[in-house]
């Protein structure tokens, strides 16, 4: 409508009702029925709660209920708790030392405007008492009966706001949903017992994990263990780093131990569960030259620092934080990573060798005849010619004699036996090739089998990196700078001018929104500039810093190691294998090649002798 139009009301201002602004609040705080488990089991673990209990029916929409064994609140409590920015985790001073999950006081009376919620609460040494919220109508309080702690029932979730359901998803995907939550909130508390329960027919436990005891990474492996599962903390790197008052710890899987999306990667900042894209960039950048672009690393990292240093009232859920420092964040994440990736040195996951089991394939028994006996087939009985010939070879003198069939041409060669010493290395000792290109080593405890090809590659491409490293990255002057223009980017990336020329860009201004590209990585040979440099800007928009160029300059490398690593169809000497293997044995990130895949797998004798059915 026109400003002029003369038919035009002017627009009044109201003040909204707590009612509405309840509801309003609501849409922000509770999204779905995870939001609103999100924020009651935060507040259990607020109150010190030991053990927490959530039941669920109907995804979440019919019923949730959170039972915990808190500090509880007492009857003068209850009204204040489903008011309005009344919270007991703060005093409203100093709104940077936040060391709660919640500290708004939004949540109950969000939930009380748009569901049937009832909280029961006892003190210790007190007597329980109750209060109800209907649509935003509040009860008196009244005497109730609990032992302990406290008990919040939400029922028909967004029964006061009829529209929302439509876009609730099915019960399945909100059951997912919730359980997600759950597990993300008992990582960030290992000390804590946490049971979920889908109580829409009978009664079924989706999730279960008791107290761990013990050290902090005692009992974060056994946490993990229950939630992620065992594989991935025996193929997980411990991780811890302190630096200018930021601590990183936690576990990060293996290279070989990728996933197909990002399904297991679990942040937590001061004990909050959160996913910040510039922790997910970090983690990127972290396994950069390890992975496989369609694949994605496994970690649960916990990131500790003074509140004062980052602010997570920046998102409603409070589901994602804004650091003081960014760049100091990124580095303690990169760097901490690859630190432990080095050091992990040529391990590989566990899961490759179990993988190699599952490849093998048993002879199908042979069907048993009709009285239930083992049906031995002619063929496998020896004939009394061969026995004949057996009795005869054993004779004296026959071993001298000729052979009694021809040579054929070995499938493989075999080494003669090597020496103790060799077989107790970590990667064994080289005993055959086959196929001109697997190396089978014999260990003390079982066997190793190399991809010659992908190892010599890996070893290759951080030789070629340790050197870049040293003696700098050759630089390609343009004979005509060639002039980009950016618009107001320009500044942005000429603030990145100097990390850029460590990597062989050298770039300065030209003018208003204008950059001129002096030099080049002689590696990359003709460079498109305007691209490169417009991706870059994307990197920087995204996480803060790019990676595009050393992630470019890395490719080329690998292209290199790639052609001048042992090609297959190459015979290798013994001595050429038994290097190999001693030279992954020092080689940092040698237990993948440069793709992120497997560069050799271990059976164990007793797997070994499990396939034959001997165990």
């Amino acid at each position: 409508m026109s400003l002029d139009d003369p038919n035009m009301s002017r627009p009044v201002i109201r003040q909204l009702d707590d009612a509405a602004i309840n509801r309003i609040a609501a849409g922000e705080v509770v999204e779905r029925p995870a939001s609103a488990v999100k924020e009651l089991v935060e507040n259990a673990l607020d109150a010190g709660a030991r053990r927490v209990l959530v039941e669920v029916a109907h995804g979440g929409k019919s019923l949730i209920r959170v039972t915990d064994d808190g500090c509880g609140m007492g009857p003068d409590d209850l009204p204040l708790a489903l008011s309005r920015h009344a919270t007991s985790k703060i005093d409203g001073s100093d709104l940077l030392n936040i060391q709660s999950f919640g500290f708004r006081g939004e949540a109950l009376p969000s939930l009380g405007a748009v569901g049937r919620l009832k909280i029961v609460s006892r003190v210790q040494g007190g007597e329980a008492h109750e209060i109800r919220v209907t649509g935003g109508e509040m009860s008196a309080v009244r005497p109730a009966a609990l032992s302990r702690g406290t008990v919040v029932e939400l029922r028909d979730l967004f029964y006061a706001t009829p529209a929302r359901l439509k876009f609730m998803r099915s019960d399945r995907a909100e059951m997912q949903a919730i359980t997600d939550v759950v597990k993300r909130l008992a990582m960030a508390e290992p000390g804590v017992g946490f049971t979920l329960k889908d109580v829409t027919e009978g009664e079924r436990i989706a999730l279960r994990a008791d107290p761990e005891s013990g050290d902090l990474f005692d009992a974060l492996a056994g946490r993990l263990r229950g939630l992620i599962g065992r594989e991935f903390v025996e193929n997980a790197l411990r991780i811890e780093a302190e630096r200018e008052g930021l601590r990183l710890t936690g576990y990060a899987a293996l290279p070989t131990y990728s996933r197909g999306a990002a399904v297991a990667q679990f942040f937590f900042v001061n004990g909050r569960p959160v996913r910040d894209r510039q922790l997910y960039g970090a983690l990127r950048a972290g396994y950069m030259d390890v992975l496989a672009r369609d694949r994605h690393p496994a970690v649960a990292l916990f990131l500790d620092c003074p509140p004062s240093l980052v602010d997570v009232n920046v998102h409603p859920a409070k589901s994602e934080v804004r650091f003081r420092d960014p760049g100091l964040v990124r580095t303690i994440v990169v760097s901490t990573l690859r630190d432990a990736l080095a050091r992990g040195g040529h391990r590989a996951s566990s899961t490759v060798g179990a993988a190699t089991l599952g490849a093998f394939r048993a002879e199908p028994a042979a069907p048993a005849t009709p009285d239930g006996r083992p049906r031995v087939y002619q063929m496998d009985r020896p004939s009394q010619a061969s026995l004949t010939r057996a009795r005869d070879w054993q004779a004296p003198g026959v071993a001298e004699a000729a052979p009694l069939w021809e040579a054929q041409t070995p499938s493989a060669r075999v080494e003669p036996e090597a020496a103790p010493e060799a077989v107790a290395r970590p990667l064994g000792a080289a005993r055959a090739q086959i196929h001109e290109n697997y190396i089978v080593a014999q260990t003390e405890t079982g066997m190793i089998l190399v991809d010659a090809h992908a190892a010599h590659e890996r070893l290759v491409y951080e030789r070629l990196k340790r050197q870049m490293d040293e003696n700098g990255i050759a630089r390609q002057a343009l004979l005509i700078p060639e002039i980009v223009s950016l618009g107001d980017d320009a500044e942005r990336l000429l603030e990145h001018a100097e990390d850029l020329g460590q990597l062989g860009l050298v770039i300065e201004g030209f003018g208003p929104g204008s950059v001129a590209v002096r030099e080049v990585p002689a590696l990359l040979g003709t460079v498109a500039a305007e691209p490169l440099l417009r991706d870059m800007l994307d990197e920087i928009d995204e996480l803060g810093r790019s990676d595009g160029l050393r992630a470019r300059l890395d490719a080329v490398l690998s292209r290199i190691a790639c052609h001048g690593s042992v090609r297959t169809g190459r015979r290798m000497s013994a001595e050429e294998m038994n290097a190999l293997l001693r030279e992954m044995e020092a080689t940092p990130k040698s237990g993948q090649c440069n793709h992120g895949r497997p560069t050799w797998v271990s059976l164990s004798l007793s797997d070994i002798e499990r396939l034959f059915g001997r165990s």
